[in-house]
């Protein structure tokens, strides 16, 4: 029986990168956010500093804050943390449901400016 227990704790760790944390245990095996739909070029930023007085919230959730000091979009964080966008969107959620980023979805293609109106500033500049 301990060969067998020895094989069970050899799959937790990987010789290069050390333990192994699935992802699901970072989130408590929440798939969605509580809070918010997060596109993946929201961007997103945080409302305060980082502090030691983040009460309930994982190391992760404090790289994101860390991060989100200047507005980052939600590909872009997961890039940073090496994460599935997933698990960021998980933990995004947490993170606004407490008031600490805020999260900016990108701006409709309905709403954007026409391109005959582009065409025009660009003629404009050229012609200073």
């Amino acid at each position: 029986m301990v060969a067998s227990e020895d094989a069970a704790d050899n799959r937790w760790l990987d010789e290069d990168a050390g333990p192994v944390v699935r992802p699901y245990a970072m989130t408590q095996g929440r798939t969605r956010p509580t809070t918010g739909q997060f596109d993946l070029i929201a961007l997103v930023v945080a409302t305060q500093p980082v502090s030691s007085a983040l009460v309930g919230l994982g190391p992760e959730h404090a790289e994101i804050l860390t991060l989100c000091q200047h507005p980052q979009s939600v590909a872009e964080i997961s890039a940073h943390l090496d994460l599935p966008v997933g698990i960021i969107r998980v933990l995004l959620g947490d993170l606004l449901a407490k008031g600490l980023v805020l999260a900016r979805d990108p701006t409709p293609v309905a709403q954007l400016h026409s391109q005959r109106i582009l065409k025009a500033v660009i003629n404009g500049l050229r012609s200073l």
